[in-house]
């Protein structure tokens, strides 16, 4: 057989005639990895300008400031309802612009982000920059996850497909290119399920890693807890098919002995996924603090019946279980909403499927719907079915129940795990399929490059576009304070020396940023003249008063689809 080797070679090489065995020639694989590579790299360049540009978001001064106490004091008292794994990914990036605070500071975490961004000597830019790239680089690891999980079910098509609704969808780069929280923890689930996925195959490797994956998704946002249940399923499942796959083996006689060993063996499987989980939730907060010094706020709510039970039950640190009671207690108020133009008070069980609605290009909603049909229906795809939707249906109907109706980013699991759905569509082999799903895809491109590079205010088509959508949705869905440097440089160009009058919704500080405004809500509206700007979340639900003050005015500018100018007489 070597000989013949070395005989198939030469004759290879010599170009031999016919009646010669050649090998078959393995595909190149360069094409491939040239796509990867140019579609990660679009996706970084759209993030890290979105990074550059943007100030501030409503919720980053916070978490940053968390993280620069993570660094310098080693405490864990600042925003306990989060666990900390988020924070440290921040502060890894942070600890590179060398922020300062005095460690006498003593107000709270709101007061803390200002502190360190505006009070402290810092360059609020600079500091936001190196806070936000660790997220992106971790986003940008993430598309490899996704393509290598869609890949794996649907082949390297299938991994294309899924990694160009990833890399092009305005939700993922939105939130992605933020110091925030929302996209690390989908990506650490989505990582935990593909793990649980592989397991089939050699669960004594891949289901480490889950566990892992799985501790780091609940070690940085508590909302992925509802996942954890599913995850034990998903690994007694891929335990059972490791089992079948590799034949008859000791344990394995048919009958309820038999059955019952292997479902010991995935149960232990289970617990030993969870036990992985929990040390990575230990290892967070010790990273933190290795003393785990702690003590509760004084405002940490009291939870009671089985909520209560299960919080006190939890195998997990004190600060976490207290950030749980701290959640919970968001949970019962109660808050303002915005949904088709429409202001109200509570929550509205089908707000975040409309948002989704609104805030997806329609080409990814048509390959969503397909990928979910053919992982049913498809042979080959119906056993990733419980890997990928399940999970998705359980996360959003969780997310459902929230009070809080603030954005999709409550739900930005959705894009990134149907990606890896939608990849399914490349399975089936109809020209016209395939050429729809290319048409989808580059409907979904056009649609997230002509959006560039305002991904927080994108709706889709079919509602308007991002110039619209301040019309139907409000708060980290179009206007999350991120434009102040933009409206900044807006008023210095076009209107230098003007009266100016702010109602901005938001964490930065506009005289930070060269901003010299009153709030009009302060003084008798006749004296209110000049240049009204108004935030349009804080439009959307605009009190009497300020109504009154927009309908009195004509507006003659808007600045990143987020913030509008009128000029009153």
């Amino acid at each position: 057989m070597r000989g013949q080797g070395v005989i198939d070679s030469a004759a290879g090489a010599a170009g031999a005639g016919p009646g010669t065995v050649r090998r078959p020639r393995r595909p190149r694989r360069w094409p491939f990895a040239l796509a990867v590579a140019a579609l990660l790299a679009g996706m970084a360049a759209a993030m890290a300008t979105t990074a550059v540009e943007q100030t501030p978001t409503i919720d980053e001064p916070v978490y940053v400031g968390t993280a620069v106490v993570y660094l310098q004091q080693h405490s864990l008292r600042y925003n306990p309802e989060h666990p900390p794994l988020g924070k440290l990914v921040i502060a890894s990036g942070a600890a590179f612009a060398h922020p300062r605070l005095d460690p006498s500071f003593t107000g709270d975490q709101t007061a803390l982000g200002r502190q360190v961004l505006y009070a402290s000597g810092n360059d609020p830019w600079r500091l936001m920059l190196w806070a936000r790239l660790p997220v992106i680089a971790l986003t940008l690891l993430f598309g490899l996850v996704v393509l290598a999980f869609a890949r794996d079910l649907a082949g390297p098509a299938g991994g294309l497909t899924a990694l160009s609704l990833y890399a092009f969808s305005p939700d993922v780069i939105a939130h992605g290119s933020l110091a925030t929280l929302d996209v690390p923890a989908a990506g650490f689930l989505l990582t935990s399920l593909w793990a649980v996925w592989r397991a089939r195959r050699r669960p004594l490797r891949h289901l480490p890693l889950a566990g892992a994956a799985l501790g780091a998704a609940v070690a940085t946002k508590m909302s992925a807890l509802p996942a954890v249940p599913v995850l034990m399923l998903l690994a007694v499942l891929s335990v059972r098919c490791a089992h079948r796959a590799g034949g008859p083996g000791p344990g394995s006689a048919p009958g309820p002995r038999g059955t019952a060993r292997l479902l010991a063996r995935g149960a232990g499987a289970a617990a030993a996924v969870a036990l992985v989980a929990v040390a990575v939730v230990w290892a967070s907060y010790l990273a933190v603090d290795p003393r785990l010094r702690w003590a509760a706020p004084g405002n940490t709510p009291v939870v009671h019946g089985l909520r209560g039970a299960a919080v006190d039950l939890l195998p997990l640190p004190e600060a976490y279980r207290d950030g749980m009671r701290i959640q919970f207690g968001f949970e019962n108020a109660t808050y303002g909403g915005f949904l088709f133009g429409r202001p109200y008070r509570g929550a509205l069980w089908y707000y975040l499927p409309a948002a989704l609605l609104v805030k997806t290009p329609l080409g990814m909603l048509a390959l969503w719907a397909a990928g979910a049909v053919a992982a049913v229906r498809v042979p080959r795809l119906r056993p990733a079915a419980p890997y990928v939707l399940l999970p998705t249906a359980v996360l959003l109907a969780a997310a459902m129940t929230g009070s809080r109706d603030f954005g999709v980013r409550y739900a930005v699991f959705v894009p990134v795990f149907l990606a890896v759905a939608a990849g399914g569509a490349a399975v089936c082999r109809h020209r016209w399929v395939r050429v729809a799903t290319a048409l989808l895809v580059l409907s979904v491109a056009v649609g997230s490059l002509r959006t560039y590079p305002y991904y927080l205010p994108y709706s889709n088509e079919a509602f308007g576009g991002p110039s619209r959508t301040h019309l139907l949705l409000h708060d980290s869905n179009v206007d999350w304070g991120q434009d102040l440097g933009r409206l900044a440089d807006r008023l210095r160009q076009r209107y230098p020396g003007e009266q100016v009058w702010l109602v901005y919704k938001g964490s930065g500080v506009p005289a930070a940023y060269g901003i010299r405004a009153a709030d009009p809500r302060g003084v008798p509206p006749a004296r209110v003249h000049g240049l009204l700007v108004v935030s349009d979340s804080s439009a959307a639900r605009a009190d009497d008063r300020l109504a009154a003050l927009i309908r009195g005015g004509r507006p003659i500018d808007e600045v990143g689809h987020s913030i509008t100018i009128y000029r009153r007489p």
